[in-house]
């Protein structure tokens, strides 16, 4: 029976804890569990709140307005850096539409493709399959990625698929704060070059390796 009583007894002291005192005005102010002589210095410093008045400055205000002529330079993993090359940071033409092709000052040689492919397995494989396919592992929980061998991707212009590995579309999370712009635009080539390789065809074989592939 102690049990019992110690048991209700706690009970109701967590209730009137928890209710007993709600709405009622204190005039004194609550336990410091942690005193500021305890952490001098650092628990209550100097500060401004937001729209609080400063008898430092002329206008009496604590906010600061923007110096003249100072433009937002972004916020975020997805802030890119001041440029004037919508091409490659953007994947857009002047006049916003999605480019076609990739930026000129990219050299998409091996060790471009290479980059791209190293890129695709460690992001984006996982979802979309080491082929493209859009089988990768997290399509075994309910998820459906993009098959980048559909038409509709095959089709898309390079600048939209850039735009959605930086900004994400649907279940898929912006990569922005992972990869470069360089780096999206390897992965594009590489993307590129699985859809290729998918519907490539014999005729597409150089004459010169004809025989290496065993081809008449």
């Amino acid at each position: 029976m102690r049990t019992v009583y110690l048991v209700t007894f706690f009970l109701v002291v967590l209730l009137v804890a928890g209710y007993g005192f709600r709405g009622t005005t204190f005039t004194k102010p609550p336990i410091d569990v942690f005193p500021e002589w305890m952490f001098p210095g650092m628990k209550r410093q100097s500060k401004y709140k937001a729209q609080a008045a400063s008898p430092f400055f002329a206008d009496g205000r604590a906010d600061r307005p923007l110096p003249v002529g100072v433009v937002p330079s972004g916020y975020g993993p997805l802030a890119q850096p001041l440029h004037d090359d919508s091409h490659l940071y953007d994947g857009k033409n002047p006049d916003g539409t999605f480019v076609r092709g990739f930026p000129s000052q990219l050299v998409i040689d091996e060790k471009f493709m290479e980059r791209g492919r190293q890129r695709y397995l460690i992001y984006c494989s996982p979802c979309h399959s080491a082929v493209g396919d859009g089988k990768g592992i997290v399509s075994q929980y309910g998820m459906g990625p993009a098959n980048f061998h559909d038409d509709r991707i095959r089709q898309m212009a390079e600048g939209e698929i850039f735009n959605t590995i930086t900004h994400g579309k649907g279940n898929m999370m912006p990569y922005a704060d992972k990869l470069a712009p360089e780096d999206r635009w390897a992965v594009i080539a590489y993307v590129r070059a699985l859809e290729r390789a998918r519907a490539g065809t014999a005729a597409d074989v150089p004459p010169e390796h004809h025989q290496e592939l065993g081809l008449k």
